[in-house]
């Protein structure tokens, strides 16, 4: 009679300990601040769901929510296709192969506090290269500062540079395993550069761009570093997203039981559209 070496799960302890320190401790942290109140002195006093109803009813709340899914939405519809674009236009072989897939990689190595400081400079109206050919030689009145339209083009525009990158390099993997059998055949077939996309690299591609809709999705979705350090939510509260009207509640006010209610909610909705997106683009495998 065999008998199992349950040996194995020694390997596996390194990290649970390590997801049990970087995530289920700090979030029952979160969630002990999220049920009760402190004034300071470690004294905590039990709250209950008040911050949770305070947080759900708050237009402050609902207005961020709000400037997070317009941004996130717009950073969807511009670098999912746009990505895919630019990975079929890429060479499949050769020397400029490397060379591509270097050059798509390199926005993704720069920090994101470096990206967000970068457009800063860039983008400012007197100093900025970007800010100064706008407004001196194409004679547009650009100025991110105090224009909440300019302010939300300049967020959105540093995102799609600094992140459509990984759409491409996901797409470009999964255009390159695509069998050249598939090709021939629709070369035989005589069918055209649209039908070959929509039957054959599409299809070929729906796992890869299932996993950069959610990658995209959530890193968007909870975005604050580069759109902070660019704007600082301005002009007025104009690019204020979620993520920074919940630093501003947890470390500017110091109001520490509705931040934590604030970032649960923020928690359960990033997980639902993740599950939400994940079980509409994968419905027909499923099936």
């Amino acid at each position: 009679m065999k008998t199992e070496n349950q040996k194995a799960w020694f390997f596996v302890l390194p990290v649970l300990i390590l997801v049990a320190f970087n995530a289920i401790i700090p979030m029952m942290t979160v969630v002990n601040y999220s049920v009760q109140e402190t004034f300071g002195d470690n004294l905590f006093f039990w709250e209950g769901l008040t911050w949770f109803e305070q947080i759900l009813r708050s237009d402050r709340f609902h207005a961020a929510l709000g400037r997070q899914f317009f941004f996130t939405f717009m950073i969807l519809i511009i670098e999912i296709p746009l990505g895919i674009a630019i990975a079929l236009s890429m060479p499949r072989k050769g020397f400029w192969v490397p060379v591509c897939l270097v050059l798509m990689a390199l926005p993704m190595l720069i920090p994101w506090n470096v990206v967000g400081a970068m457009w800063n400079i860039f983008a400012l109206p007197d100093i900025g290269l970007l800010g100064y050919f706008l407004n001196h030689v194409l004679g547009i009145n650009y100025d991110m500062t105090q224009d909440p339209v300019a302010a939300w083009v300049t967020i959105i525009t540093m995102d799609v540079w600094h992140w459509t990158s990984l759409v491409v390099l996901l797409a470009y993997a999964g255009l390159v395993s695509i069998p050249d059998a598939y090709y021939q055949a629709a070369k035989i077939d005589g069918a055209s550069n649209w039908s070959v996309f929509r039957f054959i690299q599409l299809p070929k591609m729906k796992s890869v761009l299932t996993i950069a809709i959610l990658l995209r999705f959530m890193d968007s979705f909870n975005i604050y570093t580069e759109p902070f350090v660019l704007t600082g939510g301005g002009p007025g509260n104009s690019t204020t997203l979620l993520s920074i009207d919940l630093v501003k509640i947890a470390l500017g006010q110091f109001d520490l039981g509705p931040a934590a209610a604030m970032s649960l909610i923020y928690f359960a909705i990033t997980l639902f559209v993740s599950w939400l997106f994940y079980t509409i683009m994968t419905k027909d495998d499923l099936n």
